[in-house]
């Protein structure tokens, strides 16, 4: 592998990690919950490191076509919240 691609991956990998960690953090402040915040930090750095590890395995198709299904979820999510919220507001 060259050192280009161990570079890549491990800019995907720190990406993916902080992604997590944001999530978990907006979520634990939605919640207001102090048990709650620190369970999302565990969580977040777990995803982080097993990032690190699996990282080469962005390349692979499968991981790929999985990766669209949860950022198809994520948006899903977005979007049904968003909507939630519209709708309550009026």
């Amino acid at each position: 592998m060259s050192q280009e691609e161990k570079t890549q991956e491990k800019i995907i990998a720190e990406t993916f990690g902080e992604m997590i960690r944001t999530f978990g953090d907006a979520i634990s402040e939605v919640f207001d919950d102090p048990k709650l915040k620190e369970k999302a930090k565990e969580f977040a750095e777990s995803a982080a490191e097993s990032a690190q590890i699996f990282g080469s395995r962005f390349k692979d198709e499968e991981v790929k076509a999985k990766f669209r299904e949860a950022g198809k979820a994520a948006q899903d999510f977005g979007k049904g919240i968003t909507d939630y919220f519209k709708s309550s507001n009026k």
